[in-house]
């Protein structure tokens, strides 16, 4: 109990550098503004067209740019001033929400908009979050990069559960523009929040090529077994459970029989229970010592879940049920995420970290529309119990195939104590 307890008190210790806590205060202002537009997108969505294909085209196009970007954008981090960088990617995505809110306002928002914002703004997304994830490890220093990332994980699922709610409230109170206009402004607090910190990056030479910094990075991933399971694992969630999460507002309307106040309330408990998770589970599995066992043991937790809740018709068990999926997510996430940190040599982190999002949240666009046809022959909910099922499969698998992967303890190389 008592190193559980110690566990869970490090957590919040990188919370004690002035710089990484003034950044994930802006971080937090500014994904609250984007979960709601995320909520408000798939909404206006659903209501133009009434197409589960369409909300996972909608999806795809959100996070297709991260498999065509993602390892690109890392390297680009590598070598270009992070802070710039991030600058630029937070002020593109806030114009981009702007137009959004003004064709909403004006009603003449049509589904070639929406498909066409998505992609641009997925675009913003690819470069931003391999730049970010490093940016967290610049401000923390690899001593606590682990304990830094489960925290900026922390952010983003508390801006999963208030977002949606809020956007649920805001649409049903307000109208559906007003979200995008919120997340617009929202992107000011990050954007001062960068010009405020202070960071230490080790970037790449100038002169260093993209094709000879990526083939380079490839060329590490290929000496490293226990780190392709870790991206094989991270390439799971997004495409199995975040994809199956996107037919919410099919469930809602076609299942459930219910409006944009319930959309919100199912999608916040997503957040809540992640960010739970973040908050209690993930400090509790430190001291687990075989990630490997781990991750394996929480894929198949979440699969059971989404199978557990698929052909249910009472909202009040799709809150409870996705909370406790959810839960179970930032293990995945933030394990991987964490250890490839700290394996990967310090001037190739946001090369490290293009790659894990080209192989995980870039592997999200094709689930989305895989689910989307599913859902369109066979209905959303033998759509998601199928994912469901898929991921206990896979991670099966898994531990068959990948020799010793139950039996590893990772250590931490000599190049990763050095800053």
């Amino acid at each position: 109990m008592k190193e559980i307890i110690h566990s869970f008190a490090q957590t919040f210790s990188p919370l004690r550098n002035r710089n990484l806590s003034a950044y994930l205060g802006g971080q937090l202002i500014s994904l609250l503004g984007s979960a709601m537009q995320a909520t408000a997108q798939s909404w206006v969505v659903w209501q133009i067209s009434h197409s589960t294909r369409a909300l996972g085209f909608t999806l795809m196009l959100d996070y297709l740019p991260m498999l065509l970007l993602g390892a690109f954008a890392g390297t680009w981090a590598d070598r270009l001033d992070r802070r710039k960088l991030l600058i630029a990617s937070q002020l593109s995505a806030m114009l981009l929400a702007v137009v959004f809110a003004l064709l909403v306002q004006t009603g003449l928002i049509q589904l070639w908009h929406i498909y066409l914002l998505a992609a641009l703004l997925g675009c913003a997304m690819a470069i931003d979050m391999p730049a970010q994830t490093a940016f967290v490890g610049d401000l923390s220093g690899i001593e606590q990069v682990r304990g830094a990332i489960v925290l900026n994980n922390m952010v983003r699922q508390v801006s999963r559960t208030a977002g949606p709610a809020l956007a649920g409230v805001v649409i049903g109170l307000l109208d559906v523009a007003p979200a995008f206009w919120i997340n617009g402004a929202s992107f000011l607090a990050v954007v001062g929040s960068l010009l405020y910190v202070r960071s230490q990056q080790v970037r790449k030479p100038q002169e260093t090529r993209t094709k000879t910094q990526l083939k380079e990075a490839f060329q590490f991933i290929g000496k490293e077994p226990r780190i392709r399971d870790l991206l094989l694992f991270s390439a799971c969630v997004p495409f199995f459970a975040i994809s199956a999460i996107g037919l919410i507002p099919a469930i809602v309307t076609d299942y459930l029989h219910a409006g944009p106040e319930t959309l919100g309330l199912i999608m916040s408990s997503a957040g809540a229970g992640a960010f739970f998770g973040s908050l209690v589970v993930v400090p509790m599995t430190h001291q687990i010592r075989h990630p490997g066992l781990l991750l394996t043991a929480a894929m198949v937790w979440i699969g059971a879940w989404f199978m557990v809740i698929a052909y249910s018709g009472q909202t009040w068990f799709w809150v409870i049920g996705i909370f406790i999926a959810n839960a179970v997510v930032p293990v995945v996430l933030t394990t991987s995420a964490g250890l490839l940190q700290v394996l990967a040599p310090p001037d190739m982190k946001a090369s490290m970290m293009g790659i894990w999002m080209m192989l995980s949240f870039g592997m999200q666009p094709f689930g989305a529309l895989l689910i989307g046809f599913i859902a369109q022959v066979v209905g959303a909910q033998t759509a998601i119990f199928f994912y469901g099922s898929a991921m206990i499969l896979v991670s099966a698998a898994m531990l068959l195939v990948s020799r010793d992967l139950h039996l590893w303890q990772p250590e931490m190389p000599s190049y990763s104590i050095r800053r």
